[in-house]
């Protein structure tokens, strides 16, 4: 396989969110994903680094990861990729959404991304996956994972999200999270199942009561 995928990642914002440009190398394609805080900025760095933004992946709907979404739209008029458990809490107030379903593909030029529905942190968190990378927004962190006492929040689905989807995932898989809160900016699945401690309980109960304080 041709590894064409380009990943830009800059950290942006008081809550030390993570920003992702997404391009194809061979066609120039770029999408944003999580347009946040400084909208400006991440359109003029994809002009720099050479490329067009054709669309915007949403990873989820919290306002940390969309407070710049309609000031990219303004200046690039392109396609929305939000799950459709998400889409609600966006629209009608933004435009050009387009609701995506779990396992759905999605292109960017000549890359094809595996979309990942993973609830618990919100109940459409999903993640992007192509080329063993993995954009996975506030599901997993560095030796961390999204916080689950929020409105919409659930522990046993993000249990779930953990165990059953991306720790299914080959050990090479590298991580891309949300937020800078770990001791690195990536890492891959298979070190994250020895050193995130959130990975590494033997049951939901044990989540729950061990991690969650539940």
């Amino acid at each position: 396989m041709s590894r064409t995928l380009l990943i830009q990642q800059y950290e942006i914002g008081p809550l030390n969110n993570f920003l992702y440009l997404l391009g194809d190398t061979a066609t120039k394609e770029m999408a944003i994903v999580d347009p946040a805080w400084e909208p400006d900025f991440l359109c003029d760095e994809a002009e720099r680094l050479g490329y067009r933004i054709t669309k915007v992946f949403l990873t989820h709907a919290h306002p940390d990861h969309v407070n710049g979404l309609d000031d990219v739209l303004r200046r690039h008029d392109v396609a929305v990729y939000i799950s459709k458990h998400e889409a609600p809490f966006l629209r009608p107030k933004s435009k050009n959404l387009m609701d995506v379903a779990d396992k759905e593909k999605l292109s960017l030029g000549n890359v094809t991304f595996d979309v990942l529905h993973a609830p618990g942190h919100t109940p459409g968190c999903q993640c992007f996956l192509a080329q063993g990378q993995l954009i996975c927004g506030d599901v997993l962190f560095i030796d961390g994972c999204g916080r689950c006492d929020l409105p919409g929040s659930d522990p046993r689905a993000m249990y779930r999200s953990l165990t059953n989807v991306l720790m299914k995932l080959p050990d090479d898989t590298v991580v891309y999270p949300g937020h800078n809160y770990g001791p690195i900016p990536t890492d891959t699945i298979g070190h994250q199942k020895k050193t995130n401690p959130y990975l590494q309980c033997s049951s939901e109960k044990e989540f729950l009561s061990e991690r969650m304080g539940l």
